[in-house]
């Protein structure tokens, strides 16, 4: 079972991809600058009220969009409230931010909390550690105020850092963990499940639409799902196990030929992964089917070709994800086209994948927790 609970920590595994720090500008702050503000909440409140998922109201959170690698959200915490930048993680279970204890320079380069200026803040004698794929985060577990929009938990349990190795770079603060409580390192119940035990989210379900082409408008919702954001019905596939956002895959095809996960395999649904990953052998076959060439940690094709490269197919529950050669290929600022998948980090015996923003961005993702299940259908 150890390999489950490190599933649960893949989710930020290629959070040592280097990207300039700046905070990342929201949907709000955007609408405000051009004066639109008032007009947009004036609609957005219709759109609360009208648009629901058996019945329920919707909570709709902006998040901002750097170069298609990491999608980041605002949240709030303590009394009064201080803003962080987190990416809202569906292979983790855990809520942390840096603390003003922490001194090493991966802190000092992000937004800390400062726990003296919040009135609601309560600490602990508990303690956490969390390995990713690029570091570790070790810290303490306190209670504060923590807000989502117009969604409050109060008296919420998470992680101030006290130390952090290999997040000197990132663009987020933070990590808010969407996953299972069973998979969480610190023992703290996970902000959704205490709001959704509490009644501030009347259904136990939310979902992700993430943009493309580094473009505005991706969200993550919470209570509901807006239909506007998706063509088609949405196909639900369960989990297996019960516990973790991961499903069974059929195969992976490209023109008809399969070329990973002959037998079946598990598929891990991870919003906080850029890429898609898998076990080096399946990935390296698939980047020589491709015609992709590695210089240095990734693997380039000629931009010229892009258009003219093959469609690579997921089948999930007999239903075909069919993922175009544009759609997996990254320009980057010296203008080198490289591929976006990657082999995993760990290797359990059973073939396992992650499917993370790359295939995402395609497809519009709702995480049933009432349910235990994934819906997938055609993003806009």
């Amino acid at each position: 079972m150890k390999w489950l609970v490190l599933l649960g920590l893949v989710s930020i595994s290629e959070c040592m991809v280097k990207i300039p720090l700046r905070r990342v500008k929201t949907m709000r702050n955007t609408i405000s600058e051009k004066n639109m503000l008032n007009n947009f909440l004036k609609e957005h409140a219709y759109r609360l009220s009208q648009i629901s998922f058996r019945g329920s109201n919707l909570t709709i959170h902006p998040l901002g969009n750097t170069k298609d690698l990491v999608y980041l959200g605002n949240i709030t915490i303590g009394t009064p409230p201080q803003e962080f930048q987190v990416i809202f993680d569906t292979g983790s279970s855990d809520l942390w931010v840096p603390s003003n204890f922490c001194a090493i320079e991966a802190c000092s380069l992000h937004t800390r909390f400062r726990h003296l200026q919040s009135s609601t803040f309560r600490p602990t004698n508990r303690t956490f550690s969390i390995t990713y794929g690029c570091g570790t985060v070790k810290g303490i577990v306190v209670h504060d105020t923590v807000r989502i929009g117009d969604l409050v938990s109060t008296d919420q349990p998470f992680g101030l850092s006290t130390a952090e190795y290999g997040f000197r770079r990132t663009p987020f603060d933070g990590v808010l963990g969407l996953n299972y409580p069973s998979i969480s390192s610190s023992g703290a119940i996970p902000i959704f499940d205490k709001l959704k035990n509490e009644g501030a989210i009347s259904e136990p379900v939310f979902a992700f639409y993430l943009s493309k082409d580094g473009q505005e408008g991706s969200v993550v919702m919470f209570g509901g799902v807006d239909h506007r954001y998706y063509k088609g019905e949405l196909n639900w596939v369960p989990l297996i196990p019960e516990g973790n956002w991961m499903v069974h895959m059929d195969r992976i095809t490209i023109e008809r030929n399969v070329i990973a996960c002959s037998a079946g395999c598990k598929a891990v649904v991870d919003t906080g992964a850029p890429f898609i990953e898998g076990p080096k052998s399946q990935v390296d076959n698939m980047q020589k089917l491709i015609g992709a060439r590695p210089r240095g940690s990734k693997y380039y094709v000629p931009c010229s070709a892009v258009n003219t490269l093959p469609s690579i197919i997921f089948t999930i529950n007999s239903i075909n994800y069919t993922v175009p050669g544009g759609a997996y290929i990254i320009k980057n600022p010296r203008g080198r086209c490289y591929t976006t998948f990657k082999e995993n980090q760990w290797s359990p015996s059973t073939e396992i994948w992650i499917l993370g923003d790359v295939f995402l961005r395609l497809y519009f993702s709702v995480f049933d927790r009432g349910h235990d299940r994934i819906g997938l259908a055609r993003a806009v």
